[in-house]
């Protein structure tokens, strides 16, 4: 078919990637971002992949200063420090912010518009209205719905879609490289490290720096510590709030509670070794998230392609988030270039990635499955017995070779 018009509802990563490569493929694109302002840094460290690194490449983002930090390999470390298995297993690890900047930067000017929320989606003759929340309606050949895990385009399409929370939460933070003790440093930047207290996880990895810079001395250190959660009990007392509001299961991290957080470092100074203890310890606002997987009957609706967490949420344990967003955005500006009209186009997008999608969601639950409070078949149980060793989860965590199998 001849390139048309895409609206593209979401600009973040994944929304940024398919909005350019359809611009690239010479569809007139509208990115429209429900943010009135510029995205501020989510905080988060992403583990990269070739897919990745070669989509924002075709996206047109440059590159040429690096994506991320460059590790060797990776560590288990036990209580006293001392390491249980390691492995040379080379990856770039990047954080949000620098991905989102090379992106945006490769915008061309006037497609990327703030203020924008998606509300309601109408499809009339040949074409999809886009109503959007400042009242105005984008009419287009092909939405693409990059909205994330809240997805307004989900609940529209699939009302019963909704992300199920999986019986453990994530501490997360981000550590400034100059705070920790060069003992500690030379333990944890060189490698992807795990500790693995009793049904605990706890990984963490060097990112870029505040200012997003890769200069050794202004970079971060991530980490992310996933700790089971009772739903009925744990969860209301987590996501209680220094206000005294019940957040649910999405709390602001300067609604954390001290002493929940002066809990979560004392249980740190216990169960982590000193290097993962001390960077728990000096983070200055950790931040609490509930883990959910989601998947949706389809990833495509007449002229709407559902992308990236819009449609599949897996846990984090397969490292999968952003690169599996550029797959689908890559799959779908070739199934438009390959196909005569856009439901045909979509028709094909969804055969190819949906198959990827429960995959991704079947090798992340299998990989968390010794990490919830309730295994909830005899197939979990096994995985979980399996992902119990150091070993495994070292060498079996964020790695996307073998998610064909699955």
């Amino acid at each position: 078919m001849s390139p048309g018009r895409a609206v593209v509802a979401g600009g973040s990563i994944g929304g940024l990637l398919a909005g350019l490569l359809l611009h690239r493929a010479g569809w007139t694109v509208t990115i429209c971002e429900r943010a009135g302002e510029a995205l501020a840094s989510r905080g988060a460290g992403i583990v990269t992949h070739p897919e990745l690194h070669a989509a924002m490449v075709a996206a047109g983002a440059d590159l040429s200063e690096g994506l991320g930090i460059a590790v060797d390999g990776r560590v288990v470390l036990a209580r006293d420090g001392t390491a249980i298995c390691a492995a040379a297993m080379p990856q770039v690890l990047t954080s949000w912010g620098r991905a989102y900047r090379f992106l945006r930067a490769a915008c061309p000017e006037g497609i990327y518009l703030h203020g924008k929320a998606l509300e309601r989606i109408a499809e009339r003759g040949g074409t999809v209205a886009v109503h959007l929340g400042d009242g105005s309606v984008e009419t287009a050949d092909l939405l693409v719905a990059a909205d994330g895990v809240q997805s307004t385009a989900r609940r529209l399409l699939f009302p019963a879609a909704a992300p199920r929370y999986v019986g453990y939460c994530a501490w997360r933070g981000l550590l400034d490289e100059r705070a920790l003790s060069p003992a500690a440093h030379a333990q944890l930047f060189r490698s992807v490290a795990f500790c693995l207290p009793s049904r605990e996880q706890m990984l963490g990895y060097p990112v870029a720096g505040a200012d997003e810079e890769l200069t050794p001395g202004r970079r971060r250190f991530n980490f992310v510590w996933y700790r089971p959660a009772d739903p009925a009990g744990d969860m209301k007392d987590l996501f209680t709030g220094s206000d005294g509001r019940d957040y649910g299961s999405a709390i602001p991290p300067h609604r954390i509670r001290p002493d929940v957080i002066d809990r979560m470092r004392d249980d740190a100074g216990r169960l982590l070794a000193p290097a993962f203890a001390e960077v728990v310890r000096k983070t200055p606002q950790p931040f609490l998230q509930a883990i959910f997987d989601l998947e949706t009957p389809s990833m495509a609706v007449g002229r709407t392609a559902l992308l990236g967490d819009a449609a599949f949420v897996a846990r984090p344990h397969v490292g999968l988030g952003v690169t599996k967003a550029a797959g689908d955005a890559v799959a779908l500006v070739r199934a438009l270039a390959e196909h005569a009209d856009v439901p045909a186009a979509l028709a094909a997008y969804d055969a190819e990635r949906r198959p990827y999608g429960a995959r991704a969601i079947r090798r992340a639950r299998h990989l968390g499955a010794y990490l919830q409070a309730q295994l909830l078949s005899p197939e979990e149980r096994a995985q979980a017995e399996l992902h119990r060793s150091p070993r495994a989860v070292m060498l079996e965590t964020a790695v996307v070779d073998d998610i064909e199998r699955w």
